[in-house]
């Protein structure tokens, strides 16, 4: 295909539906550098996105062919036998329940507004979402790899079953958001985790430190080898949690409450960072009885103001 003419042709159906080129960039998950890449016949959309682009734009898959005549765009112009059921002229017109997979790779989507969209097993990977809006979207399977994600905000977003891999989430907010079975593995200093349940949560080896957790539930969540330096728990509740072999110098358990939690010190009784486990603040807390045990075990530990289930 010769990429001028549909490049051309791209315009053409964009401009009768009256969509500018970030619309149209935003419905697609690209930047509007790469549709206009695409009107000027500088580059084309691979084969699966020709697919969406016709869904959009309201054309048969045909209008892009060069053959094809330049026609208008428009749903109108798709014509259904009146014997096909409802079923059959909905998905012509575009059915809102297609889940298809979504690859950002490599896109620089700084500030983009996703806030409220269902994408589900997306990939984003070396992309800039620095700002990006994913409030209250739903964003299931989906995995963050290699991204800067600084200053996004996902709260009240459904990250079920989500992977942030070497992902910066400097600044970003987790308020209320849904973390069940989500894996973060990221560089998160001054994350903020606000009125969220964590459930099944990984965040093994991460940098917590400057993160803000605030009436939080956390219910299964692995923060082994993390570093949790400085970290204020207060009055939050923790059950089935490992803070295995994790940096705990001067973090603040009071007032919170601690079912089934472990506390695994990171090197030998001798080391100076066994005896950091002395600078942890658990006054006016809450636990059962072996997590009490196990914290007692340890002997460094102040545990004269704590109350046992």
């Amino acid at each position: 295909m010769e990429s001028k003419v549909i490049g051309e042709k791209i315009a053409k159906a964009r401009k009768e539906k009256n969509m500018s080129q970030a619309q149209l960039a935003l419905q697609i998950f690209i930047s509007p550098q790469a549709v206009g890449k695409w009107e000027r016949g500088e580059s084309m959309p691979d084969i699966t996105t020709f697919d969406r682009l016709a869904e959009i734009l309201g054309v048969d898959l045909n209008y892009f062919s060069e053959k094809a005549p330049s026609m208008t765009a428009g749903i109108s112009n798709v014509s259904v036998p009146a014997s096909q059921p409802a079923s059959v002229m909905e998905n012509a017109a575009g059915s809102n329940d297609r889940q298809v997979l979504i690859n950002l790779t490599a896109a620089d989507l700084q500030e983009s507004d996703f806030a409220g969209v269902v994408l589900r097993e997306g990939k984003f990977k070396a992309s800039s979402l620095r700002g990006a809006d994913f409030s209250n979207a739903d964003l299931t399977g989906s995995s963050f790899d290699a991204t800067d994600a600084r200053e996004a905000n996902f709260n009240g977003a459904n990250l079920t079953e989500c992977t942030f891999s070497g992902t910066d989430l400097n600044g970003v907010s987790f308020g209320k958001s849904v973390l069940v079975r989500t894996t973060l593995n990221m560089s998160g200093q001054g994350a903020k985790f606000v009125d969220a349940n964590l459930v099944d949560v990984k965040l093994v080896k991460t940098d917590l430190r400057k993160a803000i957790f605030q009436n939080c539930t956390f219910m299964g969540v692995d923060f082994s080898y993390c570093d949790l330096r400085g970290i204020d728990f207060n009055g939050q509740t923790f059950d089935g949690v490992r803070f295995d072999k994790s940096a705990l110098n001067d973090v603040s358990f009071k007032g919170a409450t601690l079912r089934n939690v472990s506390f695994t010190v990171p090197f030998s009784l001798t080391n100076k960072s066994h005896l950091a486990l002395k600078t942890i603040d658990f006054d006016g807390a809450t636990m059962d009885k072996l997590t009490y045990l196990a914290l007692k075990g340890l002997m460094v530990v102040d545990l004269s103001n704590v109350t046992i289930l």
